[in-house]
């Protein structure tokens, strides 16, 4: 515990991010005050949504600030200090990833069982991301059992687990899209009805073809040519949950789709936008019933391991590149 090593952001991207956005940091580890703990963190998330971050724009949450440790997902365990409940020893889930040790206070971590299942979980399967896919699909896009469900970046952490709980829940028919063939298999294997590779020509062609009577939920992880795709395939009365439109995050001008808004209308769609924050209630609930689900052995995750706290900006540029299956995590 004599060194510490983080990730600040050196300047701000434009366009696509490099790695001379990014700077690897050493200094001293943190002691810590009254009420406060050190965390070893032994995995980090690295997420689409922190690419907007790296803006300096206004948004639902603030920007990186230059010259600091980026943040994020993050757990690790307790090497020193104590409060609220939480000791040395314990293994806990907070949010200043990006960094080898971190400092925080002890209320603002949450105690984890490592016996329940591999911490990485916690940032994955058990943690923001299942709830993302749980809280979208269920209570935002409110599938109910029969209907059709189309699921766009579906590969990903949040989208091949909205895939398998549509399953779960009694869904008639999932398609999901993904960006190489290799992952158009690991959809099927998933239990994706159909499954297609969005590089192999027009969304629109292919979702209808993988899904002819329509569908009536779409997962929104991408954006662009995809939801514009699927509000011409939506049925009447369809949902939509938007989580995230990777498509533009990189984009230096104005996304050209959707152009189809018109049907909105006619077809009385509900295209909603929602944050994972705002469904903590689900919390419980979800882990309870997620975490019986991969007891039983009928939901499987998929993660891609980066090690090494200088390679953070590496795997995040993966992650933008589309060379993840399932959830992007960094091995400290």
């Amino acid at each position: 515990m004599s060194s510490n090593r983080e990730i600040h952001l050196a300047s701000r991207p434009q366009g696509w991010p490099t790695a001379d956005n990014f700077r690897l940091v050493e200094t001293g580890v943190p002691t810590p005050g009254p009420g406060q703990i050190v965390v070893r963190n032994q995995y980090i998330s690295v997420d689409p949504y922190m690419r907007g971050r790296m803006n300096d724009v206004k948004s639902y949450v603030p920007p990186f600030a230059l010259d600091a440790p980026l943040d994020g997902g993050a757990v690790g365990e307790v090497v020193a200090g104590g409060g609220d409940g939480i000791n040395v020893g314990d293994t806990v889930l907070h949010g200043l990833g990006w960094r080898e040790y971190a400092l925080l206070d002890a209320g603002s971590a949450r105690r984890v069982d490592p016996d329940l299942a591999p911490v990485s979980a916690y940032l994955g399967v058990l943690g923001m991301t299942g709830l993302t896919a749980y809280a979208g699909l269920l209570d935002v896009a409110a599938m109910r059992p029969g209907e059709t469900v189309f699921v766009s970046g579906a590969a990903g952490a949040v989208g091949s687990m909205v895939g398998q709980i549509a399953k779960l829940k009694g869904a008639g028919r999932v398609v999901g899209s993904a960006g190489s063939p290799a992952k158009v298999e690991r959809l099927t294997a998933l239990g994706f009805d159909a499954a297609f590779d969005y590089h192999d020509g027009p969304v629109r062609d292919a979702l209808k073809a993988a899904a002819p009577d329509g569908i009536d939920v779409y997962f929104d992880n991408v954006g662009g040519e995809h939801l514009e795709a699927a509000i011409g395939s939506m049925n009447l009365h369809g949902r939509a949950a938007i989580c995230g439109m990777i498509a533009q995050y990189n984009a230096a001008e104005p996304p050209a789709a959707p152009r189809n808004l018109a049907l909105v209308i006619g077809k009385r769609l509900t295209l909603r936008g929602f944050l994972v924050g705002d469904h903590g209630g689900l919390r419980e609930q979800f882990v309870t019933e997620v975490a019986g689900w991969l007891r039983e052995g009928k939901l499987s995750y998929d993660e891609t391991i980066v090690d090494g706290i200088e390679n953070a900006p590496d795997a995040f540029l993966g992650l933008l590149r589309g060379e993840n299956l399932g959830k992007m995590l960094v091995r400290l």
